[in-house]
């Protein structure tokens, strides 16, 4: 059994309003958040307090996705539709005007980009020709988190209605619906060998499917309430989850139990629900972003010979 210490790292501050993106960079030692606020801002893990604005928007951004082949970083934008940073010189190099609904999240992959919006729709965008490819209305209601399974070219979709569907993304046809979520699903992720796909959601459970078969394994009543985002370690042994109950819980992924619990009494955790969460590829790190307005890292170290 391995031993797992967690010591708090910093505190970052700058935002004016609740912290709802955060996506690591291309180069893992970057990252960025989104907020109520409008601002975008890239972080350095080597000098976390240093952020530098990137982007300020009229509206709030909940969405933001790079795409590692190009440096690109997409902001989603909400009522507006999707800005284009060019992370080699941080400057907005073109926009598009997409919907007039929230934009809940956006996946990139193999020069196109999914974008998961309020009104139950994703749209489709070919990255290079910077054009609008397709609409897919999969409901009225709002699509929350997306998921790219590169090998088998699946898209994984939870929504307000309380499913995961599974589209193919070279024809967009229907694979699966996965149903057993009693509330908006919020959190989706295959895990690093893509046999497992989890989700959570606003009913507080974690469920975990194979992705083979898209069947259920196990059911979890995972937090107090609503998991708003997990993320896995990047060799998927581990994997993090966030809520609303303004915890992080560190959980391994072979047993489904759970390993540890990041909160503020304990480590100096957030004081309001934890929006999204990542585990770093820079020396192995765990990010969050709250509606507390900060920003919290954590040095997470496991002992995995004990």
């Amino acid at each position: 059994m391995s031993k797992i210490q967690v010591n708090k790292l910093y505190t970052l501050t700058g935002h004016n309003d609740s912290i709802f993106a955060l996506v690591e960079g291309n180069d893992p030692q970057f990252f960025f958040t989104g907020a109520g606020d409008g601002m975008v801002v890239k972080w350095d893990l080597a000098h976390p307090k240093d952020g530098k604005l990137i982007a300020k928007l009229p509206n709030s951004v909940y969405a933001l996705e790079v795409d590692a082949s190009r440096n690109l970083l997409f902001i989603g934008h909400n009522f507006e539709g999707i800005h284009v940073i060019d992370l080699n010189t941080n400057k907005e190099i073109w926009s598009l005007k997409i919907t007039d609904a929230a934009i809940f999240d956006i996946k990139s992959h193999e020069g196109r980009l999914y974008v998961g919006t309020g009104d139950g729709v994703i749209t489709v965008l070919d990255i290079e020709e910077r054009s609008l490819l397709k609409h897919i209305k999969l409901g009225d209601e709002n699509i929350r988190v997306l998921d790219v399974h590169a090998a088998k070219g699946h898209l994984a979709v939870g929504a307000s209605d309380h499913t995961v569907k599974i589209l193919d993304l070279k024809t967009y046809a229907p694979v699966s619906k996965m149903e057993g979520h009693t509330n908006s699903v919020f959190a989706l992720r295959y895990s690093p060998d893509g046999n497992l796909l989890i989700s959570g959601g606003r009913d507080a459970h974690l469920k975990i499917w194979d992705a083979k078969e898209y069947q259920p394994v196990e059911d979890i009543v995972a937090h107090m309430y609503a998991i708003n985002y997990l993320a896995f370690r990047e060799d998927g042994k581990y994997f993090v989850t966030c809520s609303m109950d303004k915890s992080i819980k560190l959980w391994e992924t072979e047993t489904f139990h759970l390993r540890k619990v990041i909160d503020k009494s304990r480590h100096a955790g957030h004081g309001t629900s934890v929006n999204k969460v990542i585990w770093s590829r820079y020396s192995q790190q765990v990010v969050a972003v709250s509606d507390d307005r900060t920003v919290s890292i954590w040095d997470i170290a496991l002992d995995e010979h004990l």
